[in-house]
């Protein structure tokens, strides 16, 4: 077909008529002459069995050799089966993009389909689903840790070696356990962008094998029956406030979580059952734990002060919150017990150590400690499994610290056959 068959001279005396007036240059590239007198670009051509049509602009900002190099531009795209349509269509909408970006971050705020807007979205899909504190954390870590590198990246953009980079301080400062943590928060971000068809292959996935193993860092806590006793005896001549002295003499005869028993509520408290029922947030669960008489003397001794309100053991700042997650901490290192020695979770470690040395099921002793099967069906529904024997271990295990707290060597409490 042939080509450049327009001259200037041509097209600057072409005028208009009643209709479209058509000068064709030849190859699909032709200019359209409005009635209005306008002169428009144009480019036809074939693609996939369809004919369309280009616009290339305005004569005579647009002039005939920009005219035929665009219209070459267009000619290479369609011999290589690429629609120039979309070409330019894509090109608009990343411009689109790119202008509303701009304007985002000049507002402070993220951009569109960025690492940071899809995190925002994921954080608020969660948030009703897991413990505010547990939100917290989680979106300050994306925050501080993963925003600064990824966050202004589009998701689509991001590759496997800029969560590295991402990960890699952490690495290098040892840090392993909160780059696991950042690690798993990251591969959220990504399965909610494949879930919701922003994009089709998650990046992080070649990533892990580049992470270290955690080490296990179990929390110190005595064992020896003897400094047992001792600590015992250390509790009772805390001279705290008598808040915190009630909750350091409850907390090794329940053997909960420390966020569990310092959250504890009257209104889960059955005196006269001798039960404390509650819903576990880290596992999901109803969970109850029975009380021995030692366990109720605290309790009873404490409810005339703090009975009326909510928590059982309340802030000092009387704000109408429970006491803070550092007051048994706290007053262990007022004991002289440093982390090293002894932690408010070492409790725990403590009741299962000697309850399974003194040969209580290990079934009962894991339920006791809220440590949930997995088989979620047969943790909602079993909830008071092993209770009754439960409840004659709690009671054997506060016998059993009473007289370690009285200087008694270790003694036998597992409860005797029948």
């Amino acid at each position: 077909m042939a080509k450049q068959l327009l001259k200037d001279t041509v097209i600057k005396g072409a005028k208009s008529g009643i209709k479209d007036v058509r000068l064709n240059d030849g190859s699909g590239l032709y200019l359209l002459v409005k009635p209005d007198g306008a002169k428009w670009w144009r480019f036809d051509y074939s693609i996939g069995g369809k004919r369309k049509t280009l616009s290339l602009g305005v004569y005579p900002v647009t002039g005939l050799s920009d005219a035929r190099r665009k219209a070459e531009e267009a000619r290479v795209q369609v011999s290589n089966s690429i629609d120039p349509s979309t070409v330019r269509k894509d090109f608009k909408s990343a411009l689109k993009i790119t202008l509303e970006n701009e304007s985002l971050l000049n507002a402070g705020l993220p951009m569109l389909n960025s690492f940071s807007e899809i995190t925002n979205q994921w954080l608020a899909e969660i948030k009703n689903d897991i413990a505010e504190i547990t939100y917290i954390k989680r979106q300050s870590r994306l925050e501080r840790l993963a925003f600064p590198t990824l966050g202004n990246i589009a998701i689509n953009q991001i590759k496997s070696s800029h969560i590295l980079a991402t990960l890699k301080p952490l690495i290098d400062q040892q840090k392993i356990e909160t780059a696991h943590r950042l690690y798993g928060e990251i591969k959220c971000v990504f399965a909610h962008a494949i879930i919701n068809d922003i994009i089709d292959y998650d990046p992080s996935q070649p990533v892990a094998k580049k992470i270290p193993a955690k080490k296990v860092k179990h929390r110190a806590a005595l064992i020896d029956p003897k400094a047992i006793g001792q600590l015992i005896r250390d509790i009772y001549s805390y001279q705290g406030t008598f808040v915190v002295q009630c909750a350091f003499k409850i907390t090794p005869l329940l053997f909960q979580r420390p966020g569990e028993i310092r959250q504890m509520e009257w209104k889960d408290i059955d005196l006269d059952a001798k039960e404390w029922r509650y819903f576990v947030t880290k596992t999901k669960i109803n969970h109850i734990v029975p009380l021995s008489t030692q366990a109720v003397a605290i309790l009873e001794e404490i409810k005339p002060l703090t009975g009326t309100g909510n928590y059982v053991f309340p802030s000092s700042r009387g704000d109408g919150r429970p006491m803070s997650d550092n007051t048994i901490r706290t007053a262990l290192m007022t004991l002289g017990y440093t982390g090293e020695d002894m932690t408010a979770h070492g409790f725990r470690t403590i009741a299962s150590t000697l309850l399974n040395e003194h040969g209580w099921p290990a079934d009962a002793i894991e339920r006791q400690l809220c440590h949930m099967p997995k088989d979620a069906v047969r943790a909602a529904y079993n909830r008071a499994e092993f209770l009754e024997e439960r409840r004659t271990m709690m009671q054997s295990y506060s016998d059993c610290l009473d007289a370690l707290k009285s200087g008694a060597q270790i003694i036998q409490f597992r409860k005797q056959a029948q």
